[in-house]
C-alpha cells in the first residue's frame, strides 16, 4: 500500500458515504460538501473516497431511487473532483483492525482507514466515528434529519 500524498501540503479530505449522499441528495450538509468540492477544483487537490464507500453510495442510491437513478448518480459523480481509492488487501486488513478495535461498521472502517492513511479529515455526519478518537480528524456535517 502506497500512502496517498497530495501534490501540495494543503489539507486533504476523505468523503464518507453519507457526505457524498448529502451533497447528491441536497440534504443538510450539502453546502459544506459543495464548498469542499469547489475548493478541490480550485486547488487541484481532489477529495478521496474508498471504493467500499463508493459502493455504499451506489447501493443506497439504488435502494432509495432505483437502478436508473443509481446509474445516473455514478455518471454524475465522475464529473466531481473525487478520487476513488481501491480497497486492496492491506487497506482491508487495516480497516478490519479499526472495525475490531473501535466497533465501527465495515464500510465506515474503510473511510476511517483512508483518512488515517492519507492524513486527511473525514467528511461525515456519522457520530459513530467518535469511537476512533483523536487519531481521526473529522469535518462534521449536520446529521441527516436535523
Amino acid at each position: 500500500m502506497t500512502p496517498i500524498l497530495s501534490r501540495s501540503s494543503r489539507r486533504r479530505y476523505v468523503l464518507d458515504a453519507n457526505g457524498l449522499l448529502a451533497f447528491l441528495e441536497g440534504r443538510s450538509g450539502a453546502e459544506k460538501v459543495r464548498h469542499l468540492l469547489t475548493e478541490a477544483l480550485r486547488r487541484e487537490t481532489p477529495l478521496l473516497m474508498s471504493a467500499v464507500n463508493w459502493g455504499e453510495v451506489f447501493y443506497i442510491a439504488w435502494r432509495r431511487h432505483g437502478e436508473a437513478q443509481a446509474r445516473k448518480t455514478e455518471a454524475d459523480s465522475l464529473q466531481l473532483p473525487i478520487v476513488i481509492v481501491e480497497a486492496d488487501r492491506e487497506r482491508a486488513t487495516h480497516a478490519a483492525a479499526l472495525k475490531q478495535k473501535h466497533g465501527l461498521g465495515y464500510a465506515d472502517a474503510f473511510a476511517a482507514q483512508l483518512a488515517i492513511e492519507s492524513g486527511a479529515w473525514l467528511v461525515t455526519a456519522d457520530p459513530e466515528f467518535e469511537k476512533v478518537g483523536k487519531s481521526l480528524a473529522r469535518y462534521l456535517l449536520p446529521r441527516y434529519g436535523q
